[in-house]
């Protein structure tokens, strides 16, 4: 092993610790990669950001406008929901179509797209058939890791796999070479959840429409204002009732009228009846000394606040929400919409201290009191997935025909006139911004440009495994290991490699990593790297042994009340399932030997 060999693999091992632990976000990881890359001489500072210019970024940015361009304009809306009314209430039958539909869609846009347009229709579903959320939700997550696999612009591992080989001088995919691999992994999964997986499920059951909401009544109370009370004539910021005592005024209750549209200004009044939500000790702590008596027997339910003006409605973390890591205060939720948090499910628990102060995380589910005709304006801000079935009056469907043409001109470019994925992706993206589909900016914000700056940063890694031997090095250790199990031991070592990765990293960052290790070993072996690649992405999409391993199973985490072992309980025959399928499929279509 050379010096210069051992500092890449001690960078990439760094690397997958931060990966895995979190601590750091994973582009800036990737940007710490590429600097440590530079300054220890494994990479020239002219080839530092070749990254950034990379066709498969390219290509991902484009794919990313022109989902936003068919999410704007309903396309996607309009699919989803004309497929998903065809199940009925039957649960195998709804499985089935669920997961068809979300795996078509996530062929042609990005898959975490897919999963947050289907995620709101799948609550509505769930409510109208008494269906538990929880047994529709991974379902939906997992068909869209498995959709991902049929086209060339599913995923980004996809795209980068094929422009790893084009740099090394072999034969690029074209873009539907994934698709008979990929169609007999998606049609296995799909017969898997629909006649084994779901009845691996939980059972995490709804209450009366409103989930968990049954876990709340004892934290809503019911406080009179005596008349020497300090809080007297001032508003509800001025009273610090949620900054010093945690309490939630949900409504007032004045002169026998309710009155539940609250805001920051709204005055409190000597003899109001406040409903608040908090903890008993906090409330005792309040009554002491604000003047405050506590009713004996309180009158209201919290789902009496319910009425056809105010509604309590679940949402949950948009993929690029602007909310992810900022506390509730500085959401400013009731200043921007009237809504007000009254809890947030975090892997399975339940939080209702302090939530002011609490970061929000992706994948959170918050339940949230407001105003019913502010509901579509918090759906449409892009912080928030609302789980229930709004009417959003700004899709563009008008334009949703001009959509579908240039996504149509694009896939026809690549499939037809032989253009590169990354042109034609480009030129579909731009089509979307001036037939009015997208704005520019909208354009921007689809964007996921934490994957844009992870994919740039660590694709120079994979320059450096080639240039410094170690893909040859780590492929000749695969070899030497596993090698006597023949050419299809050492494709399932590929794919198992790539599928244990993409647990701890993202699997563009995974995929970076193991497809130069891929090629050598395939070339190492004297054959086209091309099945050894394929089942390094295929085994880089198979993110369903926990719920971190990919965007799309942490969206649905909070929604479906899931806990962390549910993933492994349902995804782990699966995993195993979906790698027999590869290894059974893939010799059949590629060469594993000379």
């Amino acid at each position: 092993m050379t010096p210069q060999i051992a500092l890449t693999l001690s960078i990439i091992a760094v690397a997958v610790i931060l990966f895995a632990t979190e601590k750091i976000r994973a582009d800036v990881v990737a940007l710490l990669v590429l600097l440590t890359l530079v300054l220890t001489g494994l990479l020239d500072s002219g080839q530092a950001f070749s990254g950034f210019a990379s066709p498969a970024v390219v290509t991902v940015w484009a794919v990313y406008i022109v989902s936003g361009g068919l999410f704007k304009t309903g396309v996607a809306d309009v699919l989803g929901e004309r497929i998903i009314r065809l199940a009925g209430n039957s649960e195998p039958r709804l499985v089935a179509i669920l997961m068809i539909t979300c795996g078509l869609m996530s062929a042609f846009m990005n898959n975490i797209g897919a999963t947050a347009i289907l995620l709101p229709a799948v609550m509505g579903i769930s409510r109208q058939s008494r269906i538990p959320a929880s047994r529709l939700l991974i379902p939906l997550a997992f068909s869209s890791l498995l959709g991902g696999n049929m086209t060339l612009i599913g995923t980004p591992p996809n795209v980068l796999a094929a422009s790893i080989l084009a740099e090394r001088g072999a034969q690029p995919f074209g873009f539907f070479d994934f698709t008979p691999t990929g169609l007999v992994v998606f049609g296995v999964g799909i017969l898997y959840m629909v006649f084994i997986g779901r009845h691996l499920l939980p059972v995490r059951e709804q209450v009366e429409g409103l989930p968990q909401v049954h876990l709340l009544r004892e934290y809503i109370s019911e406080v009179r204002v005596l008349p020497d009370s300090p809080l007297a004539g001032k508003t509800l910021v001025e009273s610090r009732l949620g900054a010093d005592y945690d309490l939630t005024i949900l409504a007032i209750v004045r002169d026998g009228r309710t009155q539940t549209a609250l805001h920051s200004q709204t005055h409190i009044q000597p003899g109001d009846l406040l409903i608040a939500e908090g903890s008993i000790e906090d409330l005792m702590q309040a009554h002491k000394t604000l003047g405050l008596a506590i009713e004996a027997e309180p009158s209201l339910e919290l789902t009496d606040l319910d009425t056809g003006r105010m509604c309590i409605i679940e949402a949950t973390l948009a993929p690029r929400s602007r909310m992810i890591g900022r506390t509730l205060a500085e959401a400013r939720l009731r200043e921007q919409f009237g809504f007000t948090a009254l809890a947030i499910w975090r892997q399975g628990e339940v939080i209702t201290r302090r939530l002011r102060d609490v970061p929000l995380r992706f994948g959170d589910a918050l339940l949230l009191y407001g105003p019913r005709h502010r509901v579509a304006a918090l759906g449409e801000s892009g912080g928030f997935l609302v789980l229930e079935p709004v009417q959003i009056e700004t899709r563009r469907t008008h334009k949703a025909p001009l959509a579908l043409a240039a996504l149509g001109l694009a896939l026809g470019l690549v499939i037809v006139a032989d253009f590169s994925i990354s042109v034609a992706m480009v030129i579909g993206a731009v089509l979307m911004v001036l037939t009015g589909c997208l704005s520019m900016d909208e354009a921007y914000h689809s964007i996921e440009w934490r994957s844009i700056f992870l994919i740039s940063g660590m694709l120079p890694l994979g320059l450096v495994m080639d240039s410094t031997g170690t893909a040859r090095f780590l492929s000749d250790l695969i070899t030497g290991t596993i090698g006597g199990l023949g050419p299809l031991g050492i494709l399932a070592g590929v794919y198992i490699l790539a599928s244990l990765l993409t647990e701890f990293m993202s699997n563009a960052a995974a995929t970076v990593l193991v497809v130069p290790i891929a090629i050598d070993t395939a070339l190492g072996l004297g054959a086209s790297p091309h099945a050894y690649v394929l089942a390094t992405v295929i085994g880089s999409s198979t993110s369903f042994l926990t719920p971190v391993g990919h965007q799309a199973n942490v969206l649905v985490f909070g929604p479906g009340g899931y806990r962390f072992f549910d993933y492994t309980r349902v995804g782990g025959p699966l995993y195993f399932l979906i790698l027999g399928a590869t290894l059974i499929v893939l010799p059949l279509l590629w060469p594993l030997v000379p």
